[in-house]
């Protein structure tokens, strides 16, 4: 069973698809009328010319590719980044070059991953004391083992 998502394509870029049958994230692209060089350090929004509309009670998550990062310290900022349901506007990736190099990303670069998830929002329910745990109130690296 797949999920039916509607999109607008409006670059020269192939829609994202899962590389792989046991792929999670769908790699989207860039969509750039003329090259970005992306200093050490500097971030920059990426568009890619991609439009959704995801049904309510679902959002796209844009992830990090780890061969981008690994190879060229590229990475994406606000991660994951969350796209909801009723955001009907250009799909953009905030990437940031962390080597000690100058990158280039050039139309139709693999920029990020795309992972379309369900989500539940709730509703509050004020108390005044929460039920007790073995952890409680422990954390940043409480439950680690020495």
């Amino acid at each position: 069973m797949s999920l039916q998502v509607k999109i607008i394509n409006q670059s020269t870029n192939p829609l994202p698809h899962y590389a792989t049958s046991g792929s999670s994230g769908m790699d989207i692209r860039a969509n750039l009328e003329s090259p970005i060089t992306l200093q050490p350090l500097e971030r920059t929004l990426v568009p890619t010319g991609l439009f959704i509309e995801l049904l309510e009670g679902f959002e796209a998550q844009i992830r990090p590719r780890s061969g981008l990062a690994i190879k060229q310290g590229i990475t994406c900022l606000n991660t994951p980044g969350t796209i909801d349901a009723d955001y009907r506007g250009e799909i953009k990736v905030i990437l940031i070059n962390l080597s000690k190099e100058e990158q280039l990303i050039q139309h139709g670069d693999r920029i990020a991953q795309m992972v379309i998830q369900k989500v539940e929002q709730v509703s509050w329910h004020e108390v005044e004391a929460l039920s007790e745990t073995e952890r409680n109130a422990g954390g940043f690296g409480h439950t680690g083992k020495i």
